[in-house]
């Protein structure tokens, strides 16, 4: 007997997703994958993302040669009726509960186990079964990853005993320095298959059939297995020694700074992170990176991606809906735009310039800028949810709705995080260059020098006063709004600003 055909969707790019072992599919089971132009007309993409994801699929196709049947067509349902008619068709299990949905309701598609993830799905529901109360606390989540995988541990205990490196990793950046000084990532060589998806790309715009937004220039992140092990040999040597201590810190003239860019082939399923957290690792242990880097990156992978992967299942559909703090204020046209030119505070333009130009940013610009941003002026959550899908090249819905809600716009009450994360324009001097030749200063908070992230900073306090007084961990600061002697002048200069650029 013939064995089943197997669908790939387009982020399970990687050779683990046709691994036979563990219930994966038959050694010889012919391929599909489906390009669903209904996905790109869904939304207005950053480009450089559909590009992204176009190019990899068509690159993995090619890898495949005879053995898939690669189709174009306005869905997934009409493209797999066209690859396999009525047959049987196995699939991993799909990244976001829309594609769920999708497969389940096709009475020829069997669904199997999930894939790309070094915690199961089973695994964690007896993991977060243990926890009384509900509390599915990080720190707890990867202590527990920690030992069940014995990553950086020495026999029972963490290596060089502590579980958490933080401290040693949130450096301000060098006083004077316009670069880490770090030697530059790993980039990619276009070819004729980028051409060929640019062309399309192009094509499908002038039809009126699709629209993007930012800018597509040279591909700048891996499109293949072969590209993303390089992209991984050329951190762990290069970059990782010098990860830990400003993993926190900003630079306009380096928005990369030691950052491993790895997050938009782990998110394809090009690289498994087994791949990742076992280099790292293995580097630490040959001494070729210190234990606050390495630490630090294990952490970012075996830590909170897992942790964000497995919540956006564990929490439900509902917690997409979730606005805890009544925030309902649409976004404004600038930031949908991406139209960093409009802008006068220079953090917000630097970081939206950023995104503009190659849909990635690192994890503080997006938590401490744009998303405090969108927290300070109560921007709807579901609103920012998909900005934020739509315009970096590793968003993803499992991605970005736990990262969105819970730990960028505290819009579930704090499910997942203890505190909101945003502050005053002090926390972004301390941690970047981006202050000095702004217009605004960080310590004024009314005047037209305000610097709008402290204005919005004690109004959003304010405007929440009540909730965050019982907060423990901002119970403190929310005091200070009675040391304020012009809380009136500061919650008039907020409202004044309304939609205007900052």
């Amino acid at each position: 007997m013939a064995p089943r055909a197997h669908w790939l969707f387009g982020d399970q790019l990687g050779p683990h997703f046709l691994d036979p072992r563990h219930h994966g599919p038959d050694r010889r089971a012919p391929v599909v994958m489906i390009e669903a132009r209904s996905v790109l007309r869904r939304r207005r993409f950053h480009r450089a993302k559909a590009h992204l994801l176009l190019s990899a699929m068509r690159h993995r196709a090619a890898e495949l040669g005879d053995r898939v049947v690669y189709v174009q067509a306005d869905t997934y349902r009409e493209g797999l009726a066209e690859a396999v008619g009525e047959g049987p068709v196995t699939v991993c299990h799909p990244t976001s509960r829309r594609a769920l949905e999708l497969v389940r309701s096709l009475p020829a598609v069997e669904v199997l186990p999930a894939r790309g993830f070094l915690v199961g799905q089973d695994a964690f529901a007896d993991w977060a079964a243990g926890h009384t109360g509900g509390r599915t606390r990080l720190e707890d989540f990867y202590r527990w990853v920690r030992t069940g995988h014995d990553l950086l541990m020495d026999g029972d205990e963490p290596a060089g005993g502590r579980w958490n490196l933080d401290h040693d990793n949130r450096e301000p950046p060098p006083r004077t320095a316009r670069t880490l000084g770090a030697p530059g990532p790993w980039r990619p060589a276009e070819d004729e298959i980028d051409e060929r998806v640019r062309h399309d790309l192009d094509r499908w715009e002038r039809d009126g059939t699709v629209s993007f937004v930012g800018r597509d220039g040279p591909r700048g992140f891996p499109a293949t297995r072969r590209e993303a092990l390089a992209s991984l040999r050329h951190f762990i040597t290069h970059r990782l020694p010098g990860f830990g201590p400003h993993e926190d810190a900003m630079l306009a003239a380096d928005p990369v700074m030691s950052h491993s860019l790895l997050s938009a082939p782990l998110n394809l399923g090009l690289l498994h992170p087994a791949d990742c957290v076992d280099r790292a690792e293995r580097a630490w242990r040959d001494g070729a990176a210190p234990l606050n880097s390495v630490e630090g990156f294990i952490r970012q992978i075996a830590g909170w991606r897992e942790y964000v992967w497995h919540l956006y299942w564990h929490f439900g559909e509902d917690y997409r809906s979730r606005n805890a703090l009544g925030h309902t204020a649409p976004l404004p046209e600038w930031f949908l735009e991406l139209d960093a030119d409009a802008l006068t505070a220079r953090c917000l333009s630097t970081v939206l310039a950023q995104v503009r130009d190659t849909g990635w940013t690192h994890h503080i610009p997006r938590l401490m800028v744009l998303g405090s941003r969108a927290l300070q002026d109560g921007w709807d959550p579901a609103a920012v949810t998909d900005w934020f899908h739509r315009c970096f090249v590793d968003g993803y819905d499992w991605v970005m709705l736990p990262n969105v809600v819970g730990m960028s716009q505290y819009a579930d009450g704090g499910l997942m995080t203890t505190k909101p994360y945003t502050s005053g324009g002090a926390y972004i001097s301390r941690m970047s260059d981006l202050c000095g030749p702004c217009a605004y200063r960080p310590q004024e908070r009314t005047g037209e020098r305000a610097c709008p992230y402290t204005t919005g900073y004690w109004a959003f306090l304010h405007r929440h006063r009540e909730r965050l007084s019982h907060n423990h961990r901002m119970a403190r600061v929310v005091g200070g709004l009675d040391r304020l002697a012009d809380l009136p002048q500061v919650l008039e200069q907020a409202a004044a600003r309304g939609d205007t650029p900052p």
